[in-house]
């Protein structure tokens, strides 16, 4: 076989080469921006499909807590399931992928398993609804109003206007308490008096003076009583009733009100000593 001869064998098979690397290129090629049409396609689809069961769920006058809930549940389920038909497009098999998923979920499972009691916590959260956002609560040892209840964590405004993120396991686990839930809410103040003050004057006068404050309710009505005595006289528990968004304006001016009614008919409550004197006598 002369030179010309190797070179006419050599370009055909680098042509057939060529051609083959084309083909499998191309097909490639054409997967790829197909699979991309399907992600663009699909992310559509999953967008117009969360925002058509959020408006179904808002037509029922459903809990804006749950509609975020489902809406990032339905969200993540669909997503998972758009890369695993993506991939089966691509020729994987889906019962091996789903496998993999499973031995991936069971490691994950065990590393995060604080994450995932989160999750299932915000779904007994949902479920059980023993709070919903805007309400005033005291839980996870954070005190405020919530935000958000999202899948992991839930979202509480302190008084202090500070955002504080509380893991839904550590909400759920511990004392809940929601200020909210009742339409109208109890305030303890205490009212100190003198041992030599009349404490049903005062008592009279107290319960005048606070029913006329702005936003405390008639019914029920304003309780004064005696809750205890100390060394300087008696104490009086102190009790307007109020609807919970006019809660901190009764307190403060019930305790205006405190000083003011006593603070000039009644003596002034000081702790009371007895010195006695002895004057020894020589013999």
């Amino acid at each position: 076989m002369d030179d010309t001869n190797i070179i006419n064998v050599g370009t055909e098979k680098f042509n057939a080469l060529w051609a083959t690397v084309s083909q499998y290129a191309l097909a490639f090629g054409v997967k790829i921006l197909v699979a991309i049409l399907f992600w663009v396609l699909g992310r559509w689809l999953i967008s117009f499909a969360v925002g058509l069961v959020e408006k179904a769920l808002a037509r029922q006058s459903v809990d804006p807590t749950v509609l975020r809930y489902v809406g990032s549940f339905i969200t993540v389920t669909l997503n998972i399931l758009l890369v695993v038909g993506i991939l089966g497009y691509f020729g994987v098999q889906t019962t091996s992928l789903a496998a993999l998923i499973a031995a991936i979920g069971l490691a994950i499972g065990m590393a995060w398993s604080g994450l995932l009691a989160n999750l299932a916590a915000g779904g007994f959260i949902i479920v059980l609804r023993p709070f919903k956002v805007g309400d005033f609560v005291s839980a996870g040892g954070v005190t405020g109003t919530v935000k958000e209840i999202g899948l992991f964590a839930t979202a509480i405004n302190t008084p202090d206007n500070v955002l504080t993120l509380v893991g839904n396991n550590k909400i759920f686990s511990d004392t809940i308490q929601n200020f909210t839930h009742n339409t109208f809410r109890r305030v303890d103040l205490k009212a100190q008096l003198s041992g030599a003050a009349d404490y049903a004057a005062a008592a009279a006068v107290l319960k005048e003076r606070i029913a006329a404050i702005p936003n405390v309710l008639s019914d029920p009505p304003v309780d004064v009583e005696i809750l205890e005595f100390n060394l300087v006289g008696p104490v009086l528990a102190v009790r307007p009733y109020c609807h919970n968004d006019n809660y901190w304006q009764v307190y403060f001016d019930t305790n205006r009100t405190i000083k003011e009614a006593l603070g000039t008919d009644f003596p002034a409550p000081m702790p009371a000593q007895t010195v006695i004197v002895q004057q020894s006598t020589s013999g």
